[in-house]
């Protein structure tokens, strides 16, 4: 009692709704409001933000950086130390040092090194003896590099940009995917609310077929058996309008979630006939392809990635020197304008060297692995393009017959619709029996679905096609991407 009371207020509610104030929405509105509102949508511009500050912060790598440092150490303790006649003795201390530094530095990519430029001053307040001197640094210049080790600087120069395009790549390439799901959704709602304006009709149609054959009953011009198979008919097509009204309510909630339609607004699908046809040669599709798709800019990337392994392992098996070089100026006095004058010139250099002598192999065995792996992803991509290449000649060929699908589907729709008028006519004239009347009625229903069906395979493909090739075929122009702001 519950279930049918629940079912028969979810009838009169669609009812209600139908009838009144809703939002009616075609499939390029469904569209454009997923690529702009929907989750996914959502996600993915803050994937493609994220991608653009690891950018940012990739290029920033290999411009000049300015930093200041600075310190202060306040030391009030009890230390030990040695006399000038070498002995020892402790000494209290109360002192404050001050230091602050500007550094310039700049990486320097083709070696893999950094050199940098520094200033710096230093004040030290002894408040035991109430004195205070300073140290100068007016000019720093210094240089750093592993001599023989990996070059990530270099490698990131090759592999950062290929991830960058692929971010982009993939951005358009998901708004894309978006819209294929958006014409899933709209068309299931679609052929709900057909199904239901079917239901309805069958429903009425029954319900005139079922009062008439009783009236023909009672004067004995049908069968009992034929009127109770109308009877059936009736109470089938109540049930089936119930059914779809609770299939357009579950599709309704479902592209409302997806569009990210927060109220509890109603749908209405506006389907529409004409879809733009045009032929897409299979050496244009492949050519954009592999021009604007993210997935050919990953297996660059991957490729990149393991080759930059590969050169890692074999830097960690060999030689490793470090150089460490700094040429400068300085001088200390008690004031501060003594301690910039005739700065003495100070130099450090450093160099530590590890040999490998005997690591049982260890070494040689990770540079095997690596080159191993490398073959590897070298021959999984080789089948990866492959397959890559075959899925878009099957997109195209699909997308190239389906124009024709859908006006073969069309015109079967519409001869269905006409003969289940004739046999509705021929059934009231007595010229016609229940069972071809039902098939009539299948098929009408049936070959409607199927329109729809085919519709939706239509723009499916149409969406699949430009997010693997990046490229908008009936304007004949590349997908450009789409404008994101980053300040938020």
């Amino acid at each position: 009692m519950k279930r049918a009371i629940c079912i028969l207020f979810i009838l009169l509610s669609f009812d209600k709704a139908y009838a009144g104030d809703t939002l009616r929405i075609t499939l390029e509105e469904a569209v454009l409001l997923a690529q702009k509102q929907s989750p996914q949508a959502i996600a993915a511009r803050h994937q493609y933000r994220a991608a653009y500050w690891a950018w940012r912060s990739h290029k920033a790598d290999y411009l000049p950086g300015i930093s200041f440092s600075s310190n202060t150490t306040l030391n009030r303790s009890i230390s030990s130390i040695t006399f000038s006649d070498g002995k020892d003795g402790f000494v209290h201390r109360n002192q404050l040092l001050n230091d602050g530094a500007v550094t310039i530095s700049q990486n320097l990519s083709f070696l893999g090194g950094n050199v940098y430029f520094q200033t710096g001053l230093q004040r030290l307040d002894i408040f035991s003896d109430k004195q205070v001197s300073y140290r100068s640094t007016p000019l720093v210049i210094g240089y750093s590099q592993n001599l023989f080790g990996y070059n990530h600087l270099k490698w990131n120069r090759k592999i950062e940009p290929v991830r960058y395009q692929q971010a982009k790549k993939m951005y358009i390439e998901t708004l894309e995917l978006v819209a294929a799901t958006a014409v899933g959704k709209f068309f299931q709602l679609a052929t709900a609310q057909s199904n239901w304006r079917s239901a309805s009709y069958n429903y009425a149609a029954a319900d005139t077929l079922f009062q008439y054959a009783r009236g023909r009953y009672k004067i004995g011009t049908i069968t009992e058996n034929e009127m109770l198979q109308l009877e059936i008919n009736f109470l089938s097509e109540q049930t089936s309008k119930l059914n779809a009204a609770i299939e357009v309510s579950d599709n309704v909630q479902d592209l409302r979630s997806f569009l990210g339609i927060n109220n509890t607004v109603e749908i209405e699908t506006i389907v529409s006939d004409s879809v733009p046809v045009f032929i897409v040669l299979e050496k244009d599709a492949l050519k954009y392809a592999h021009r604007n798709s993210p997935d050919l800019e990953s297996f660059a990337l991957q490729e990149l990635e393991a080759e930059s392994m590969v050169a890692n392992t074999k830097a960690a098996n060999r030689l490793k020197a470090d150089l460490y070089v700094e040429f400068g100026l300085t001088q200390a006095d008690q004031t501060l304008r003594s301690a910039y004058r005739s700065p003495l010139d100070q130099q450090l250099v450093s160099l530590g060297i590890r040999i490998p002598i005997l690591d049982w192999g260890v070494g040689r065995g990770r540079v095997e692995v690596a080159k191993s792996n490398l073959s590897k992803i070298k021959t999984n991509l080789a089948q990866a393009r492959t397959d890559f290449d075959a899925n878009v000649f099957k997109i195209v060929k699909q997308f190239n017959l389906q124009s024709d699908k859908i006006r073969i589907a069309r015109m079967t729709a519409d001869r269905a619709v006409r003969r289940n008028e004739v046999a509705y006519r021929l059934y009231l004239l007595g010229k016609s029996t229940v069972l071809d009347l039902n098939a009539s009625i299948s098929e009408k229903d049936s070959s409607q679905r199927a329109y729809i069906n085919e519709l939706k395979i239509y723009w499916s493909l149409y969406y699949g096609l430009r997010s693997i090739t990046g490229y908008d075929f009936a304007s004949n122009v590349p997908i450009y991407l789409p404008e994101v702001q980053f300040n938020n």
